[in-house]
């Protein structure tokens, strides 16, 4: 039969005791186990800055064109055929000087037909005026002739009116010249109110008349001046510039012939990172060392539109300029965005700052690189105002973080 088997004492002991031990060693292996990632790199691989403390110099490089401060445009105001080419490019030319010569056939019969247009009508006002003036004078005959002959009848009634006192003459006689005279001073009533009518008429139609007159001419003042417009002048003085004609080439209305430069003034133009865009004011000076020379530059209009992520500025030259840049010449600029500070904390610039936007860095130390949050201010080409979470004497690496921005900490391989 089977029977029920005792474990001793002794063996309760001993399990007890292996099983705290799998515990005990189970806590110790979890506690010292590392939450942090690692990652090896070798020494050569990467840049490693030392924190200082120098003069710190607020400002960024700026790579601008030379542009003329004043261009003058020249646009064909009409289209036609390159005639004559009177002028290079390159030239200097005075104001009102003859550049190109166009020629434009349906313009030139149209100005014709204009010009018979408007003749024709001026002909028709005059004709008018002439008619009108016509029946002025009429009117003032007539007048002339009613007055005569009321004076006329006034003094044959005046000897009617004698000779009836003394029965010369019958009654009868003496009534037809009394009704006539009568007829004639109505009749003279009604001419006088005609030609006081016709003159307010005449006048109101005079002014009509010479202000279409006027309104005409004018009109073809300005189809003659289209024929001039095939005659480029140049509006100004200066050098003329882009200025790309051949004989026999058609332009089109409004197209753009050239430009003239104002020769005596320049400007600078430059594209500034967008990075920058609040910190770019007008009046900000900029300066450029050319050969031996130091000029100074104002910031004197910032453009608002963002186009491939910067901006545009243009600068003019405080006091004289250089005398010898030209035309689409470039110039290296510092745009000056603050004033010196004599003793600041500075990190040398490095790609890094793109990979974390300055929130944090690997410092390192005895061969380890550990990540610090850090607060940093100002950047100009060369170094990073350090702001706080750094001192000078610390080693930070400043070259790319791409490959490790995941890790908490760098074993650097000498």
């Amino acid at each position: 039969m089977d029977r029920k088997i005792e474990r001793s004492p002794r063996a309760k002991i001993w399990i007890g005791g292996g099983v705290a031990a799998v515990v005990v060693v189970a806590i110790v292996s979890i506690t010292m186990i590392d939450p942090t990632t690692s990652y090896t790199l070798a020494g050569e691989r990467l840049r490693i800055e030392t924190v200082r403390e120098d003069v710190f110099e607020d400002f960024i490089p700026l790579r601008a064109n030379v542009e003329p401060e004043q261009i003058v445009y020249l646009d064909a105001i009409e289209g036609g055929r390159v005639e004559r080419v009177l002028v290079e490019e390159g030239a200097f030319v005075e104001p009102g000087q003859v550049l190109l010569e166009l020629s434009n056939t349906s313009l030139q019969l149209d100005v014709i037909a204009r010009e018979a247009e408007v003749s024709e009508q001026l002909n028709n006002l005059r004709n008018t005026q002439l008619a009108i003036e016509q029946n002025r004078l009429k009117l003032k005959s007539d007048l002339i002739e009613i007055d005569f002959k009321i004076v006329m009848l006034e003094r044959r009634l005046e000897r009617f009116e004698a000779l009836g006192e003394q029965e010369y003459i019958s009654q009868h006689e003496l009534d037809i010249t009394t009704d006539e005279l009568d007829y004639w001073h109505r009749r003279r009533e009604v001419t006088r109110e005609s030609q006081e009518q016709d003159e307010i008429i005449r006048l109101a139609q005079i002014e009509q008349l010479e202000t279409s007159v006027e309104q005409l001419e004018r009109n073809l003042g300005i189809a003659r001046a289209n024929l001039d417009d095939l005659t480029v002048r140049a509006p100004r003085g200066g050098r003329l510039t882009s200025f790309d004609s051949e004989v026999g080439e058609s332009k089109s209305r409004g197209e753009r012939l050239g430009q003239i430069d104002d020769i005596d003034c320049f400007k600078a133009t430059a594209r500034v990172n967008e990075f920058y865009l609040d910190r770019v004011r007008v009046g900000q000076r900029a300066q450029l060392e050319l050969g031996d020379q130091s000029f100074d530059l104002e910031v004197t209009k910032i453009y608002p539109e963002v186009v491939a992520a910067q901006f545009e500025v243009d600068l003019a030259f405080r006091g004289a300029g250089p005398s010898d840049i030209r035309r689409g010449q470039t110039l290296q600029l510092r745009l000056v965005l603050g004033d010196l500070t004599e003793r600041a904390v500075l990190l040398p610039n490095g790609p890094f700052l793109n990979d974390t936007g300055g929130a944090w860095v690997f410092v390192l130390q005895n061969g380890v690189a550990h990540r610090r949050v850090v607060r940093l201010g100002r950047r100009n080409p060369s170094a990073i105002e350090v702001d706080s979470g750094l001192l000078p004497g610390d080693r930070v690496i400043v070259s790319s973080y791409s490959n490790f921005m995941e890790v908490d900490r760098l074993t650097i391989e000498p």
